[in-house]
């Protein structure tokens, strides 16, 4: 198993270029294509891999925080890139569901005729195309809103977890160095110690040699007494 420090960005950035491939291929296939039904299903496949897609980015952006400095603005570089990828889908997909709907308005069936005297306003007439365009363009916009404020509530989600990351690391880096100093106390009163154990052993050197010639001393007066 990678335990790199940018083992988790780089399978998120793996991750992100698949779906931005598969997305690709659907703005460029079926979202072109000339079946209706298909061109929908295709462009709705689209928004949820954009919502994905997007998801990635904001997770290498957490993974981006545990990157050593030295390596960081290579990384920075990279998200910057998906980013910019990632907007210019969004507004191809955006520019294919306004084409989609104007397409669905034309191919409607009764909307070529001429307005009959009695209903100056029948359902084939400019008045109703355009009825009917608006509300097909306001169901686009309404989608397309929708799927911002989730992008943005994402963000404000991501932005959270990086706020309370920045935090915990900040509360390990403190322990750490309460232990770092924890440990200089340590050793230095391991080293006083081993100096007092030290000076305690040559006290008693001492006092036995002084003991020693005491004794000698006595034995000596003793001996010059008894002759």
């Amino acid at each position: 198993m990678d335990t790199s420090p940018t083992s988790l960005f780089d399978s998120y950035e793996q991750d992100f270029q698949q779906i931005v491939s598969s997305i690709r291929d659907k703005l460029e296939g079926d979202a072109k294509g000339d079946v209706a039904e298909q061109r929908k299903a295709a462009l709705r496949r689209v928004e949820m891999e954009l919502d994905e897609a997007d998801e990635m980015v904001s997770q290498m952006e957490i993974e981006i925080q545990g990157i050593p400095q030295s390596l960081r603005p290579s990384y920075q570089s990279r998200i910057r890139s998906a980013k910019a990828d990632l907007q210019r889908y969004k507004k191809q997909s955006k520019d294919l569901h306004a084409q989609a709907a104007r397409s669905d308005l034309l191919s409607r069936p009764g909307m070529g005729g001429l307005p009959s005297s009695d209903d100056p306003y029948g359902p084939s007439s400019d008045r109703t195309r355009l009825l009917a365009g608006t509300a097909l363009l306001e169901d686009g916009s309404r989608r397309l809103m929708d799927s911002q404020r989730v992008a943005l509530e994402t963000e404000e989600q991501g932005a959270d977890i990086l706020r309370s990351l920045r935090g915990q690391r900040e509360q390990i880096q403190n322990a750490r160095d309460t232990l770092s100093r924890a440990d200089t106390s340590i050793g230095r009163a391991s080293g006083t110690l081993k100096r007092m154990i030290r000076r305690m052993y040559q006290q008693r050197v001492v006092t036995a040699a002084i003991v020693v010639v005491l004794v000698l001393l006595i034995g000596i007066i003793l001996w010059a007494k008894l002759r």
